[in-house]
């Protein structure tokens, strides 16, 4: 349990900090329409996202040990701190102010999380059946053309929507990382599991980079951590078994509402918008 609640929390400063640097290189560039080869490559032409991509990468090496060793909802709420991360950094780097409300947030989110892992129970199953991953494959492309359809507007709405979006497939990238059968090379290669992770990824990565061209670097993160913080949750305890301890419940029900509410008021720091990096 320790193990993979420190390897959430090292994940957690990770992609808070990795989300600073991708705002940083997303807003060198003009803003794009749509999802597209063009947007990547430009993103991969900025050596500040490179290191943005370089701390994600590391990230989910720590996250990928968070998700097979403790319950999804503890695994993925760990990392609704890197909202914390990322605000806290928003002031040093955009010169941002966190008011008496947004400290309140970023406690809630750290009581929450102490709640969460107090009551956290036995890690469900990781097998899967192939309906399952086929489930996942249908949801990611639902999310890819509704994020398309979002990707036409502008403005805090569509922040949110794209952030929302993201975490979808952020949540995806969690949920087929518990159902990998190993991890050696073989089992990689030959299960379906693996190729929707990297689908996952890098649907939530292009939809996340859209998010933070179009608002704040908080605005677009809040919604994508609570949106890929509740669905993994929800699947691992009713479809992957995952377990509470025993008598537990309430106390695992009021950490998880808790840390929500503290990344839903941390999303309404907004002042990060329009700041030039």
């Amino acid at each position: 349990m320790l193990l993979g609640l420190g390897a959430a929390l090292v994940a957690a400063v990770l992609f808070g900090t990795a989300a600073i640097l991708q705002a940083i290189a997303s807003r060198r560039l003009p803003p794009s329409s749509a999802l597209s080869p063009r947007l990547a490559l430009d993103l991969l032409r900025e050596p500040t996202f490179l290191v943005a991509l370089g701390l994600n990468v590391t990230g989910f090496g720590f996250h990928l040990v968070a998700l097979r060793s403790i319950p999804l909802f503890l695994a993925q709420s760990g990392i609704a701190a890197s909202l914390a991360v990322t605000a806290l950094l928003a002031v040093k780097v955009f010169h941002d102010e966190l008011g008496r409300r947004d400290w309140f947030a970023v406690a809630a989110v750290c009581l929450g999380l102490a709640l969460m892992a107090s009551s956290a129970g036995s890690v469900g199953n990781e097998n899967a059946s192939g309906g399952f991953v086929t489930g996942v494959f249908a949801a990611l492309v639902t999310v890819a053309l509704a994020g398309l359809a979002a990707t036409r507007h502008h403005g805090v709405a569509a922040t949110e929507a794209l952030g929302v979006f993201a975490g979808f497939g952020f949540a995806g990238v969690g949920i087929t990382a518990r159902i990998l059968p190993n991890l050696s090379p073989p089992a990689l290669v030959t299960s379906p599991a693996s190729y929707a992770l990297l689908l996952s990824g890098g649907l939530a990565f292009g939809l996340y980079s859209l998010a933070l061209q179009r608002g704040s670097v908080t605005g677009a993160t809040a919604p994508m951590i609570v949106t890929q913080t509740v669905t993994p949750a929800f699947v691992g305890v009713l479809l992957l078994g995952d377990q509470v301890r025993s008598g537990w419940i309430a106390i695992a029900a009021l950490g998880f509402v808790v840390t929500g509410v503290g990344a839903v008021v941390l999303a309404r720091f907004e002042s990060v918008t329009g700041q030039d990096a």
